[in-house]
């Protein structure tokens, strides 16, 4: 008989989350790289949400805008670019190359040809591949004069790129495409530019690109053993299934790179295997007191894993998920989503707790603890999420 499998249950997974995930008053961070590090990537797509996840596991919340945009925009020891499931994250820079051998080249040569086959078709053959080479080539050139450039600044020195196809002629999703949405997207993927500072605050959606640094070239199956072992080390144990779903690789891949990297095999609750990194399979020290969390939608933790029952209960899933399966504010008590949060148009920070249970007066204080050190470090700011959800849309509604 084979060595028995130890067990790691449903509380130890919490104590584990509260700790790496710097979710609990001691384990906050003094610095977004520190963030960034410890649960590798911040989810990027909605701006605000990279804000709102590193002040929330800041010691310091109060400094969380000046010290991102000195990360991202002056020391650009972080930086924003595609990645899994062709994805948007915020990623430690020193681990931009590996992310982009990883995972970033597949996705981009995917996106190439998307690009090219539907601009061909949707120009009846006017535009063509040989035309957006030559396109391209201006396009980056006006880029690298500039330094950075918003796309509107971009087809003033290279009008060419306003030019448009109809993607998905006939259909119902029939619509006109520019040239230069879907080129500056597939040469983002490709790691060629890199998304600059916004136009506005902090919460605007509207940014510059910049010329990428050439990336150093890594082997496929290393990167992949390296970020599977970054990832499996902030949020092992893992099933097989999370592990797919994060980092959006075949099933093969994955399981080439739990081999390459000695990955240790445990049981979860349900019947479930997953996987830790060599050594880690032992107990975990207890997080300490209870804490409370109000995490932003797409928060790294609430999308860590595509098995979520753990930490969140399938009957609060309507309420904080829109139909695309994105998650909105979660409040969290001791490592669990108990609620959801919003802010409204005046700036309050309101929430309601969905899932009372265990909760009680102690719960109660510390989120609306919580919630207070929110209202204070966003100040005039106001949030918004791009994937409004039930009850962050009933929350905000007078």
């Amino acid at each position: 008989m084979g060595e028995q499998r130890r067990h790691i249950g449903v509380a130890e997974r919490r104590a584990r989350l509260a700790l790496r995930h710097r979710l609990t008053g001691p384990r906050r961070a003094a610095a977004p790289e520190a963030v960034a590090g410890s649960l590798v990537a911040l989810h990027g797509t909605d701006p605000a949400t990279v804000y709102l996840a590193v002040g929330a596991r800041l010691a310091e919340a109060g400094r969380t805008v000046a010290e991102l945009d000195r990360a991202l925009y002056g020391d650009r020891t972080l930086v924003r670019m595609h990645g899994m499931r062709h994805t948007v994250f915020v990623f430690p820079t020193e681990l931009a190359a590996v992310v982009h051998a990883s995972t970033g080249l597949a996705i981009a040569a995917k996106a190439r040809a998307g690009l090219i086959k539907d601009m061909i078709t949707g120009s009846g053959g006017r535009l063509t591949e040989e035309w957006l080479a030559e396109v391209e080539a201006s396009a980056l050139a006006a880029l690298a004069r500039r330094g950075q450039a918003t796309v509107n600044e971009l087809t003033g020195d290279e009008p060419r790129l306003r030019e448009q196809f109809t993607y998905g002629a006939g259909r119902g999703y029939e619509s006109a495409h520019t040239v230069s949405s879907r080129l500056m997207r597939v040469l983002g993927v490709e790691g060629r530019v890199v998304r600059g500072r916004p136009l506005g605050s902090w919460t605007s959606t509207q940014f510059r690109w910049a010329v990428a640094p050439p990336y150093p070239g890594l082997p496929a199956g290393d990167a992949q053993r390296e970020l599977l072992r970054r990832w499996l080390t902030v949020c092992g144990p893992a099933s097989e299934a999370d592990l797919k779903w994060w980092t959006g690789w075949k099933v093969t891949d994955v399981r080439r790179a739990l081999g390459a990297v000695g990955a240790e095999a445990v049981s979860l609750d349900g019947g479930v295997s997953g996987y830790v990194m060599a050594g880690d399979a032992g107990p975990v020290d207890e997080p300490g007191a209870p804490w409370a969390a109000l995490l932003p939608g797409l928060d790294p933790t609430a999308m860590g894993w595509q098995e979520r029952d753990w930490y969140l209960a399938p009957s609060l899933r309507p309420a904080l998920f829109d139909r695309s399966g994105n998650v909105g504010p979660t409040v969290w008590w001791d490592g669990r989503v108990v609620g959801g949060w919003a802010q409204r148009g005046d700036g309050e920070v309101v929430w309601r707790v969905l899932e009372p249970e265990g909760v009680g007066r102690e719960g109660m204080a510390a989120i609306e603890a919580e919630a207070a050190r929110l209202r204070g470090w966003l100040g005039s700011a106001r949030v918004t999420p791009r994937f409004r959800t039930p009850l962050e849309r009933e929350l905000t509604t007078p």
